[in-house]
């Protein structure tokens, strides 16, 4: 069957995107090609609010069926944190069939070359941003996210990350000519003539292991780059947030068969309750690629484990901000209540640890004890999330009973500063909806130390103590290096509190944040401009996006002709 999306039109159609893509990533500068406001949509075959919520409906209680190989099984059984039944099922794949046949689609794949699979992935991306309506209620209703965040988290800012990671991957394959002239001068002799040929060629099957709370996300990363270099990627999702990642294998396999590649690569891998397929699946031989996010303990099994395959892992944190001194203290207090009830808390970057002098701070309003600002701290989140239909708009839904039982047992840690109250969804009376507690703790206390050098997945933060800036940064420093950290934010008007802050910071490579008091915050990154996480210290191997995150899916193969 002749390819309904040839080649030349694919490329008129997106290279320009694709331009200003690698243009984007070169100055830093702010671009994004996928609007933020849902009004946005529902021209020029996108869907709008009434459509998207529609296409959601319709595929509660269906079989979502990809026409796969190797499907010998239905499976299911997400329940939304908002308390609805999914009822959504999925192929369950028999992976000695499965496997095979998205190996057998990767010399086409890989012989379309670089500038081909980008587009392909573009128009893979454009798909899915026109159905953003659709895809927000499925990540809402899988990672407990409320609906706004969901719509922008989920849609247009994991779009961008796909689409980043596409730029990167292009711009390292073609960093090498595909064809070279050779000649080499012999004297008197005729010279020593070779013609050279480098393809980029692809490691092998990518594994994507996705996790509960950002599926799309997190997800798109790992998938793009490594479709983009050539590899057939199977998507395994975390068992309660399959759907949004099922809708994105769904839309790439007919985007793909549209182009004239095989469907097969890309897949899905959902799994029966409870089978655990995670550890089987990235010990095959045919994994040559794992991209995860998720707990460090899995992470850390995997980057033993999974030596065939060339690992790339965001894990956890205990993310820290230092309060020294501001000369914006209602911006600060703003800025911070914000950071940490958004999405309740449940986001690799949220704060975790807010280190300050015991003696207190000095603020444009004056100095201020460490028991005026925690209370100060605790009132600003208070104030944020008094009216509970605004709080329902930011804290979402609490995505598992795990972080419940951990919120519930930090009141307990220390003495509680803000205490987490119950709210009431009307709209979803099963979801769990909780404020956020901030626990304050003595860092000199050994006993304090258990608890704000672990991290507390959740809406809980600690308010740690400490005898002087001094302290705080060497904690700050002994936290990352032993802990890790996805952010570290820090208030002061010091020039050398804030060298030291950065020296540190530089060190032990972690992304900081200084002075944050407006509508930037310490627990969001832009795609093409911000690096989310570094690579560089325990809570990640990589970094999304650059260079490294995507050079390594591919390498590049000579073959040479004399004369």
């Amino acid at each position: 069957m002749a390819a309904e999306l040839t080649a030349p039109e694919l490329i008129a159609k997106h290279r320009p995107t694709l331009d200003q893509a690698l243009e984007a990533i070169r100055t830093r500068a702010y671009w994004s090609p996928h609007p933020e406001h849902p009004k946005a949509y529902g021209e020029h075959g996108s869907l709008d609010a009434a459509a998207g919520k529609a296409a959601f409906d319709a595929l509660l209680g269906t079989r979502l069926d990809l026409g796969q190989a190797g499907t010998d099984d239905w499976v299911g059984g997400e329940i939304s944190p908002y308390g609805i039944e999914l009822g959504v099922s999925y192929p369950h794949a028999d992976l000695d069939v499965l496997l095979p046949a998205m190996k057998a689609g990767q010399p086409a794949w890989r012989d379309a070359g670089a500038e081909v699979r980008a587009v392909v992935c573009l128009e893979i991306l454009k798909r899915i941003s026109d159905r953003t309506h659709e895809f927000a209620h499925a990540v809402m209703h899988t990672s407990g996210q409320a609906f706004m965040m969901a719509f922008q988290a989920g849609g247009p800012h994991a779009q961008d990350r796909g689409l980043e990671a596409v730029a990167y991957a292009y711009a390292e394959q073609v960093r090498t000519p595909g064809t070279a002239e050779w000649s080499k001068p012999q004297g008197k002799r005729d010279p020593l003539v070779l013609t050279k040929n480098f393809t980029p060629v692809p490691r092998g099957i990518g594994l994507v292991i996705g996790c509960n709370t950002f599926p799309t996300w997190n997800g798109y990363p790992g998938l793009f780059a490594s479709l983009a270099t050539g590899n057939a990627v199977l998507v395994k999702p975390h068992p309660r947030a399959v759907l949004p990642l099922a809708l994105t294998v769904r839309i790439a396999r007919e985007v793909l068969t549209e182009a004239g590649f095989a469907a097969d690569l890309v897949a899905l891998a959902a799994e029966r309750p409870g089978e655990g397929i995670a550890k089987a699946l990235a010990t095959r031989p045919e994994i040559r690629i794992i991209d995860y996010t998720g707990s460090t303990t899995f992470g850390d099994w995997l980057e033993a484990n999974a030596r065939q395959a060339q690992v790339y892992t965001e894990k956890a944190g205990v993310n820290t901000v230092i309060v020294h001194s501001t000369d914006d203290y209602k911006g600060m207090l703003s800025n911070l209540a914000f950071s940490l009830s958004l999405y309740s808390g449940q986001m690799c970057t949220t704060p975790q640890n807010l280190l300050i002098p015991r003696e207190g701070i000095l603020t444009d309003q004056g100095p201020k004890t460490f028991d005026e600002v925690t209370a100060d701290l605790a009132r600003a989140v208070d104030g944020l999330l008094g009216d509970d239909a605004r709080a329902n708009g930011l804290l979402g839904a609490i995505v598992n009973p795990d972080v419940k039982a951990r919120l519930e047992a930090a009141a307990g840690l220390g003495e509680v500063a803000l205490a987490s109250r119950e709210i009431t969804n009307p709209e979803f009376p099963g979801a769990v909806v909780r404020t956020p507690v901030i626990v304050k703790l003595d860092g000199a206390k050994p006993d304090a130390e258990a608890a704000y050098m672990s991290e507390c997945f959740g809406p809980v933060s600690f308010a740690v103590a400490l005898d002087s800036v001094t302290d705080a940064v060497e904690l700050l420093r002994r936290t990352v290096r032993e802990k890790g950290a996805m952010t570290v934010g820090a208030y002061t008007t010091d020039s050398e509190v804030e060298r030291a802050i950065e020296e540190v910071c530089l060190e032990e490579a972690a992304q900081l944040s200084f002075n944050l008091t407006g509508g930037v915050f310490v627990n969001q990154t832009a795609a093409f401009s911000d690096f989310h996480g570094s690579g560089g210290n325990p809570a990640a191997n990589a970094a999304l996006c650059d260079g490294a995150f995507v050079a390594n899916r591919f390498r590049v193969v000579e073959v040479r002709h004399q004369g």
